[in-house]
Parts: structure tokens; C-alpha cells; sequence
């Protein structure tokens, strides 16, 4: 057995745990809903979020190539996917979600949070509920707080106030949520904004 297989990274178990939990949704939505249905990723469909996200588990193969073009490579993750059938890329996803890549497993604190932030673009674009877990919800926020800085600089602007266990969080006007609802706001997506208090 290969040394690396041997090792357990850091939030590696939560990871495959959230891979499954969005497997499992992909899996409970209607072939409509799957091939168009709306998410808070604009212009993508539940089936190119999922190709997204499956993607990041070839980190050097998918952005190597676009250099610094980050949503160059975005799309084109999404792009190549589209000819795939739902089935071949629902057993693609079972795969992603089972066997994680050495590097996709070493990099999961860092997948975590966009991984829980894009299951819950597919889940609120179609106007769904969960509860996430504890470790998912704070790795949303995070996530959320670290692509501020380079989107839209709204946590150097606002203090962000988890309502739901998180400290605080920059200088300003407060504005308060659960970590689920900052981190996506952080990150752009406004149409969460009725689900925030704003001083």
C-alpha cells in the first residue's frame, strides 16, 4: 500500500462525509432539476456544479494549465462535463465521493468550505433545506470570509456576527446571521441577503 493512502489528513473524514451528503442530493433531484435547474451559481445547473466540484480533486490537471484565469478554468471543468449522461456522471461523483485524490484528501480543509458552499448553491437555488453539520457551517463561513478578500472586500467593510457559534469577525456595520448564510454572502451570493440583520 502506497505511504500516502496510509495517512489521514485533516478533515478528510468531513469531507467524505459532505461529498456523500451532496452525492445524495444529486441523487434525489428530478432529471429536470439536475440538467436546468437554478442554483446561486449563475449560469450553472446542479449537474455543472457537481462536474465543478468534482474537478477540484485534479487541483494541477484542472488549473495548471489557465495559470492565474481561475474562472477560465472553472468553466472549462464545466464545459467538458456536459456531454456526460446523469448516469456517467452520477458514478463519476460516486467515485469522487469513495475515493478521494491524494490530493483532494490532503487539501481537505481547504475543500471543506467550498465544497459545503456549492452543495448549498444547488440546495437554496432550488428553494431546499438541511441542517448542516457543525464542522461544514463554519468551513461555509470561512470559505465565505477568504473569498471576500478577493471578490468583494465586504469583510473588511462589515463586522460579520455568527448567530449560530463563530467569534466575530472585521470593523463596521454589523451584520448578523448564521455561518451558513455569511459565508455565502460573503462570497457573493445576495440572494441570502433576506436571511441576514443588517445595524
Amino acid at each position: 500500500m502506497p505511504l500516502l493512502e496510509t495517512i489521514s489528513f485533516p478533515y478528510e473524514d468531513e469531507l467524505r462525509a459532505e461529498r456523500r451528503r451532496m452525492v445524495d442530493t444529486m441523487a434525489d433531484l428530478s432529471d429536470e432539476e439536475f440538467q436546468s435547474g437554478r442554483t446561486l451559481c449563475s449560469r450553472w445547473a446542479p449537474r455543472d456544479v457537481l462536474a465543478h466540484v468534482i474537478a477540484l480533486d485534479y487541483l494541477l490537471a484542472s488549473y495548471l494549465p489557465y495559470g492565474p484565469r481561475i474562472n477560465a478554468a472553472n468553466q472549462a471543468q464545466v464545459d467538458r462535463a456536459r456531454p456526460l449522461s446523469r448516469d456517467r456522471l452520477m458514478e463519476w461523483a460516486e467515485q469522487w465521493a469513495e475515493r478521494p485524490s491524494t490530493t483532494g484528501r490532503a487539501g481537505a480543509a481547504f475543500l471543506l468550505g467550498d465544497l459545503g458552499m456549492h452543495h448549498q448553491d444547488v440546495l437554496r437555488g432550488l428553494g431546499r433545506e438541511r441542517t448542516l453539520p457543525d464542522t461544514v457551517a463554519t468551513a461555509v463561513f470561512r470559505e465565505g470570509l477568504q473569498l471576500s478578500l478577493w471578490l468583494n472586500r465586504r469583510v473588511l467593510r462589515y463586522r460579520v456576527v455568527p448567530t449560530d457559534g463563530h467569534r466575530p469577525v472585521g470593523r463596521g456595520p454589523e451584520v448578523r446571521g448564521t455561518r451558513e448564510a455569511l459565508g455565502l454572502w460573503l462570497a457573493g451570493r445576495d440572494s441570502v441577503k433576506g436571511d441576514l440583520e443588517f445595524a
